[in-house]
């Protein structure tokens, strides 16, 4: 059987991103294929020294507020063009858990959430199918209240969709990538995925033009245009 050739994305987003639970390191890239998440790749906005958020004593023993991260109210874009077929807003942004201790509580809902559905897990979330009829991409945590778009919508590469949250199952604000076979969630067949790289500078016949950033790999997506 041939393998399964890989979608091409854009980057979802500008600036400086931190890449995290990537499947360059490892499949199921989050220790699953439920829901489709077999591929997926996590991003978190970060500083020029690789920190998405002051560090403060809440860091180590408390909670943190979302909005003292950068990620958070960051612009999420369309990384291909094509039909929004299914979005959701309306769900919380929780506060930021870095600690330890703060995960334990959080640790100890995660099966409540996983029978709650997509919704407790994606959170707030844009699935966009393409060519019109899949591959489905889907980007979650999303701010509630930023959604922009609705089903039936034609969106482009670069269109606002809304805005990076803590919504669902999120530990810290962050935006969750994945592509799959289906909008059927428990049934969604996780399909491997890579970015378009951003450019530096004039193209070079040696330069790979997609990739997969690695684990812990800061991606430089560029500034906003204008």
């Amino acid at each position: 059987m041939a393998a399964q050739q890989p979608v091409v994305l854009d980057l979802p987003f500008h600036g400086l991103w931190l890449a995290r639970r990537s499947p360059a390191r490892r499949v199921p890239s989050h220790g699953t294929h439920a829901f489709g998440v077999t591929y997926a790749i996590d991003f978190v906005a970060v500083d020029r020294d690789g920190l998405p958020a002051p560090r403060t004593w809440r860091t180590a023993f408390s909670v943190e507020p979302p909005e003292g991260f950068r990620s958070f109210g960051a612009p999420i874009l369309a990384p291909v063009s094509g039909t929004v077929v299914e979005t959701h807003d309306g769900e919380p942004d929780h506060e930021a858990r870095r600690s330890q201790l703060a995960l334990v509580p959080y640790m100890l809902g995660q099966a409540k959430r996983a029978r709650a559905g997509a919704a407790a897990i994606a959170g707030n979330h844009v699935v966009i199918a393409q060519h019109g009829r899949g591959p489905f991409v889907l980007l979650a945590h999303l701010r509630r209240g930023t959604v922009r778009v609705a089903p039936g919508d034609t969106v482009v590469v670069g269109e606002r969709l809304g805005e990076c949250g803590n919504s669902g199952n999120s530990t810290q604000p962050h935006v969750h990538v994945q592509v799959t076979d289906s909008t059927d969630w428990p049934r969604a067949r996780g399909l491997p995925m890579v970015f378009r790289r951003p450019r530096s500078g004039p193209p070079r016949a040696s330069d790979e033009q997609t990739w997969m950033p690695d684990e812990s790999e800061i991606v430089d997506a560029g500034a906003a245009a204008g």
